[in-house]
């Protein structure tokens, strides 16, 4: 049943477009029109008013009433070109479109038309688009339209600053992704949605693009210069930390050497607030005990201590005896 319902949907789609090619000729001689439906919302058709109708002006009239009485309605934004209409603007009120080109003054047709409007669809760009990046792996998504989600087609563009031109990846709406993304490098990403042509538009008919946008690595950029700014700050980063590391190395070794030159060239000196600490501490400020305990110990260091003493008083003992 499934496959059946697909290949009538396949059959209806494709009865329409020959409808609708076969209803873009008038019963007046044809002439090049552009026609687009901006997102189901505002039709606009253009001429290329210099060409088929030099030096004149005309007048558009349409009608979206598709039964014998049609009420035929002006048109309400006229687009110029050199001070001569050359398009119209109005709002898109049905699936089936008819109007007419006139002269000036509405007495004569000069061309006609009737369309199916679901075949000149201009989608409106991508909203809410988000990038999740994973390794090397960039994934895309946007919200879903409300209408005609089935004919559209996400398209994600991308290309680094080593790329000539951009590589592009189409998945189905609303999400698309890619492989094989370098996380050191940065990359331009921008995102349109497509219609489905020829099922669902008779025109290759994209929406414009999203605002290009710059990663790296997950990250955000202002723009891919901010790469180049990243890895100079960087290295301007590491310079200067190896020269305050090599400058503070150096001090150090000065300051040793310093010391050692310092206490070769001047010998410390015993600070003279210290010279009596001994007298107070030791002797409570008795300054003669003071000087026989210092008097004693110079005794001690007297050549002809020890061994050499007791020798000198046993020969001074046989010495007396004699």
């Amino acid at each position: 049943m499934r496959l059946i319902f697909q290949e009538c949907s396949m059959i209806f789609t494709l009865v329409n477009l020959v409808g609708a090619l076969s209803q873009s000729f008038g019963q007046k001689d044809a002439i090049s029109t552009t026609i687009i439906n901006f997102n189901n919302e505002k039709m606009q058709i253009t001429w290329a008013t210099r060409k088929l109708f030099p030096g004149k002006n005309v007048s558009f009239y349409y009608t979206f009433e598709e039964g014998k009485q049609k009420y035929w309605k002006t048109c309400p934004t006229y687009l110029l070109t050199q001070d001569y209409n050359s398009g119209c603007l109005f709002k898109t009120e049905g699936c089936t479109l008819a109007f007419s080109i006139m002269n000036s003054n509405g007495s004569e047709e000069l061309f006609s038309k009737r369309l199916k409007t679901d075949f000149y669809i201009k989608p409106n760009r991508p909203e809410n688009v988000t990038f999740f990046w994973k390794d090397d792996t960039v994934t895309v998504t946007c919200n879903k339209p409300e209408r005609g989600v089935k004919c559209l087609r996400l398209e994600l563009q991308y290309k680094s600053k080593y790329d000539k031109g951009w590589q592009s990846r189409t998945s189905k709406c609303c999400r698309v992704g890619e492989q094989g993304f370098d996380p050191r490098k940065c990359y331009s990403f921008r995102v349109r949605l497509k219609r489905i042509v020829p099922f669902c538009n008779v025109v290759d008919y994209s929406s414009d693009w999203e605002a290009e946008t710059f990663w790296m690595n997950s990250i955000l950029l202002d723009s891919c210069d901010d790469e180049i700014k990243t890895q100079s700050n960087t290295v301007i980063l590491l310079s200067c930390l190896m020269a305050v590391f090599l400058m503070i190395f150096i001090l150090l070794i000065l300051l040793c050497k310093w010391q050692r030159l310092q206490k070769s060239v001047m010998p410390t000196i015993p600070d003279p607030k210290y010279i009596f600490t001994d007298l107070f501490n030791d002797h409570s400020g008795n300054f003669q005990k003071m000087l026989d305990h210092n008097q004693q110990h110079k005794g001690f260091e007297h050549p002809g201590t020890g061994e050499d003493l007791h020798i000198r008083e046993v020969s001074k003992s046989y010495t007396l005896l004699d």
